[in-house]
């Protein structure tokens, strides 16, 4: 008897639940929230303007806010907390009091990490500092190369956090909040703006030790939280093969591939229509990737295209895992297309050895972030690529033994790209380095400041979770710094 195609398709269904067929793919694919317990609220798109849920690739803003002064981002995170003491704020009464007790009266009632209770003695810089570049930029004696593109660089010296422990201050900085579960901006940069390639992934991490302590780095500092899953920040791995299970089994061909993706992604529409969740969308933009992927990761590592001369330029044998090597693939990720980049460096945690540590980590970073900007300059990229340098805190100017602690209250970053005024310094700590006085500089003011040069207006680009709009720069004031603009 002759069926029609609607009769085909529920005889389908009919036999993939029967069988327990639909059950066993779908369990593999799905997690336990995906299946429905009704516990997550995640309502989509509270864009002001916006007005339209996201698409596979793209974001939920059929266009920016404003005009985009970028169209990239590339996060150079040094982990551990760099002393800005040793780097880029120059303070000569250190110096002059060097060994001499520190005033009470700025450290009372304040948050210190491991100091706490001990007697707090000053530390002077452990490196010289010299005005570099045209604009005469101070920075330390540990960045020769970086001196190079001071006239490129404005440097923050004024930021200030609120975790003063490695782990909820990383979360502070990737999510404006130190609970666990929220996005990081990564992932609201690729939810408002979407990817600009269908080959790899919009947001891609990186990461590399090397120079001290190596604090851990947990992947929730990429995830998208309550954010669709899509969004979320995917690691590249740095040596052997950069990304896990993307290659095909033994035996098995690129066309049986094909198949196995379309059968499951057959086996996923079958099942949308009743749930009609997200994260079974994520999970065919997720196998259509990785598919695409096994085309396009090979030849984004294969460096064996790239001029000697510019290998040389980052220092950095390609493939050993360096943050050299990573810097270079990084501009290969913005050269096809990816939107957001984080390059994590383990090494900044100087509790003891600081002036070792720091000289021999700085050394490991210096040629390859100037290689970075001057690549991208050169091939005329610069000019729509945000660089953010820095870490979660920097170092108390009180010594612990010779090193530092952990500091919240004034620390420094470097931003580069995008049309940004190079050669300057924005905001000051007070004379020891230790409070900012000067426009100060929270985390939520950074990310106010990163969304509008990307063209997105914090205030508006929102997710409704739980019954609340929801937004990288939170309920708290945060400002957009346009006097670095």
């Amino acid at each position: 008897m002759d069926r029609t195609p609607e009769q085909i398709d529920w005889s389908r269904r009919t036999f993939l639940r029967r069988t327990g067929l639909g059950s066993i793919a779908l369990g593999t694919l799905l997690s336990r929230d995906v299946l429905g317990n009704g516990s997550r609220d995640v309502g989509g798109d509270a864009v002001t303007g916006g007005g339209r849920q996201e698409t596979l690739r793209g974001g939920v803003l059929q266009q920016p806010h404003f005009p985009p002064r970028v169209k990239r981002v590339i996060h150079l995170c040094m982990a551990g907390g760099p002393s800005h003491l040793e780097t880029f704020d120059y303070k000569p009464m250190l110096a002059k009091m060097d060994g001499q007790a520190m005033p009470e009266s700025i450290t009372a009632g304040q948050p210190i990490a491991q100091l706490q209770g001990q007697a707090l003695k000053i530390m002077g810089p452990q490196h010289g500092f010299a005005p570099r570049g045209q604009s005469g930029l101070m920075i330390s004696d540990v960045f020769p190369k970086m001196a190079e593109i001071a006239d490129h660089m404005c440097v923050i010296k004024s930021m200030h956090t609120e975790q003063i422990n490695h782990d909820p201050a990383h979360t502070f900085f990737n999510t404006g909040t130190a609970i666990s579960g929220r996005p990081s901006m990564g992932s609201w940069v690729l939810y408002g703006l979407g990817a600009e390639t269908e080959d790899l992934p919009g947001y891609i991490v990186l990461t590399s030790e090397g120079g001290g302590q190596a604090q851990p780095i947990s992947s929730r500092q990429w995830h998208s939280g309550f954010l669709p899953s899509r969004f979320q920040g995917v690691q590249m791995h740095a040596t052997g093969s950069p990304v896990h299970y993307v290659d095909n089994p033994p035996g098995v061909s690129r066309q049986q591939q094909r198949d196995v993706v379309d059968a499951v992604a057959r086996i996923n529409r079958l099942r949308q229509p009743e749930l009609a969740d997200p994260e079974i969308t994520t999970r065919l933009a997720g196998y259509e990737m990785a598919f695409r992927m096994q085309a396009s990761v090979p030849e984004l590592t294969d460096l064996s295209d790239e001029p000697a001369h510019v290998v040389q330029k980052y220092g950095c044998t390609p493939g050993d895992g360096s943050f050299a090597s990573n810097c270079l693939l990084a501009r290969r990720l913005a050269e096809r297309g990816v939107r957001f980049i984080q390059l994590y460096h383990r090494g900044w945690d100087h509790h003891g050895g600081v002036k070792a540590g720091v000289a021999y980590t700085a050394k490991l970073v210096d040629q390859a972030t100037t290689a970075l900007v001057q690549d991208l300059q050169a091939r005329d990229m610069l000019k729509d690529t945000l660089i953010v340098w820095g870490g979660e805190f920097g170092r108390t100017p009180m010594a612990q033994g010779d090193g530092r602690d952990h500091h919240i209250k004034g620390y420094s970053l470097w931003m580069a790209g995008g049309g940004l005024r190079g050669g300057t310094t924005y905001g000051e700590t007070d004379e020891f380095g230790y409070n900012a006085v000067e426009n100060k500089v929270h985390v939520r003011d950074f990310h106010a400041t990163l969304l509008r040069m990307l063209g997105i207006d914090h205030q508006r680009l929102t997710y409704r979770f739980q019954g609340l709009d929801f937004r990288l720069t939170g309920v708290e004031p945060a400002r957009v710094l346009s006097d670095l603009l």
